[in-house]
């Protein structure tokens, strides 16, 4: 049985709510990471990732080292699971809520980070893995305009090989 601790990144680049939006977008740069936890101590009080840092401050043309991480932040709503939860378990809340990172905590503490690399890393399932990307990844404004090819069958493929 894999859990989540046997796959998760230990001890989580963090930031506090007073850093701004320029510093975050240092430390994921510089981590090469997407997402940085924001903590009070190490109580997590928020996340920050990429794409807030796009929405929040870039798309509304504010100035990175003015904007408080406290202030963009989202803070509502954050799953997250504890190192002993099943990694199946998490993999399929990543899928349901499409999340593609989870932070890990203890005993109201943050101890690690869960992405979904990590899962595909320490998954068995490399098709649960496949099925979990695409549903996260998934959404009606994607299909409309990528519909992507057909599904292949056996029997269609082999009547295209037959014909070719």
């Amino acid at each position: 049985m894999m859990l989540v601790r046997h796959a998760m990144a230990v001890r989580p680049v963090t930031a506090s709510p007073d850093m701004n939006a320029e510093d975050a977008a240092g430390l994921m740069a510089a981590n090469d990471i997407g997402v940085v936890p924001v903590t009070e101590g190490d109580r997590l009080v928020g996340l920050v990732t990429d794409r807030d840092l796009i929405l929040r401050v870039i798309a509304e043309r504010k100035d990175p080292s003015s904007v408080r991480l406290g202030d963009i932040a989202t803070t509502r709503g954050i799953e997250t699971v504890s190192p002993d939860t099943q990694l199946c378990d998490a993999r399929a809340l990543m899928a349901e809520r499409s999340i593609r990172r989870l932070p890990v905590v203890k005993d109201g503490r943050l101890v690690g980070m869960l992405s979904l690399g990590d899962v595909a890393l320490g998954s068995a399932s490399m098709r649960g893995v496949g099925e979990t990307l695409a549903a996260i990844s998934a959404s009606a404004s994607t299909e409309e305009v990528n519909p992507g090819p057909d599904i292949g069958t056996p029997n269609r493929v082999k009547a295209h090989r037959e014909a070719s």
